[in-house]
């Protein structure tokens, strides 16, 4: 079955200084790059040990410079934080810098304690996010961008830099939330989803019913992405055996947990603890460990169950090392993806 692959990354602290965690990161894309994944995503967060690179674009910056094949973006651009007409130009210069393998992830943020830091209302930051989106679209695609909405207002604004992909780079959009389907299988963004893949697969089925009923609609959004891919996280670790990737796995979650609630704790909020909880994320693979046989075979069922055409890897988290994590990667990319090229079977592909 054709599926393919993309590398997803918090920048999380880690345990070494932060010049090296990001050298160690850029050499990942590297390996990533010379192994044939297609895209590398980058989050976006604040005020957390979780996101050591807080503006994607000067990441991404640094990483056109170090790939030559890899696609690279943001999942996502927290647009309610931006002047849309300044990320409009930043989106232009990546997509020349990287010679047009530039993706555009956009999202209205997840912490609702990152937003407020920066004097938005997480609440009511629905209206800004789409009003933000539909200047960056109006400025990618025409020479002067004019625009009066309730929030931003441009006139005759000339868009002397544009995108080197017409009409704009392709557009990602990372949810948990069936009520965000219409919109996002609707404008047929690339989509990613987050948790387990019986989960996952009720967005999907609903993502491609919006998806087929608006196809045809002129004008949408994306419109130029002829075949969407439709994604799931997946937190991976590749060790010789099931038991030395356990003993890897384990150690790291402990320092991730406390990493990406860390906030959330600071304020005394504990409702996201069940998400990111060991059991729950052994038990739905959420976090996939072991051998690359057993590995392998996770990551088929959760391809076959989620009806996902897109797994998004995160191999560098937690406390994990520069080592386990390019170890993790080039296993993967030799022993798990070659089973997933066109023409390999679901089952018992090796």
């Amino acid at each position: 079955m054709d599926v393919s692959f993309g590398l997803f990354e918090w920048v999380d602290r880690g345990e070494v200084p932060v010049a090296q965690l990001y050298e160690d990161r850029l050499q990942v894309m590297e390996a990533a790059d010379a192994a044939g994944f297609h895209c590398y995503h980058l989050a976006e967060h604040h005020a957390t040990p979780l996101g050591m690179a807080p503006s994607p674009s000067v990441f991404l910056a640094a990483a056109t410079q170090r790939t030559e094949r890899l696609r690279l973006g943001s999942l996502a651009h927290l647009l309610p934080l931006y002047d849309p007409l300044r990320l409009t130009e930043e989106i232009c210069m990546l997509d020349h810098l990287s010679r047009g393998r530039l993706d555009v992830g956009v999202s209205r943020g997840v912490s609702p304690y990152e937003l407020a830091y920066f004097g938005v209302d997480p609440a009511g930051n629905r209206p800004l996010f789409h009003e933000a989106l539909d200047v960056i679209v109006a400025g990618l695609s025409h020479d002067q961008l004019n625009f009066d909405g309730e929030h931003y207002h441009y006139h005759d604004v000339p868009m002397e830099i544009r995108p080197l992909q017409q009409p704009y780079p392709p557009l990602w959009y990372p949810s948990t939330s069936i009520e965000s389907m219409p919109f996002v299988g609707g404008n047929g963004f690339n989509f990613v989803a987050l948790g387990p893949a019986e989960f996952v697969r009720t967005l999907v089925d609903e993502y491609w019913k919006h998806w087929e009923a608006s196809r045809d609609t002129p004008g949408r959004l994306n419109g130029h992405v002829e075949h969407p891919k439709v994604g799931v996280n997946r937190m991976i670790v590749i060790a010789d055996t099931d038991e030395e990737a356990l003993e890897i796995t384990r150690s790291a979650h402990d320092f991730w947990f406390k990493s990406i609630l860390k906030l959330w704790w600071a304020h005394d909020d504990y409702s996201n603890d069940g998400l990111f909880e060991w059991n729950g994320s052994v038990e739905h693979d959420t976090i996939t460990f072991g051998s690359p046989d057993t590995v392998r075979e996770k990551v088929m069922r959760t391809v076959e169950v989620s009806g996902c055409n897109y797994v998004n890897c995160c191999f560098a988290w937690g406390n994990l090392s520069h080592e386990q994590t390019l170890r993790s990667l080039r296993l993967f990319a030799s022993e798990v993806m070659p089973a997933f090229a066109s023409g390999a079977e679901l089952a018992g592909a090796h």
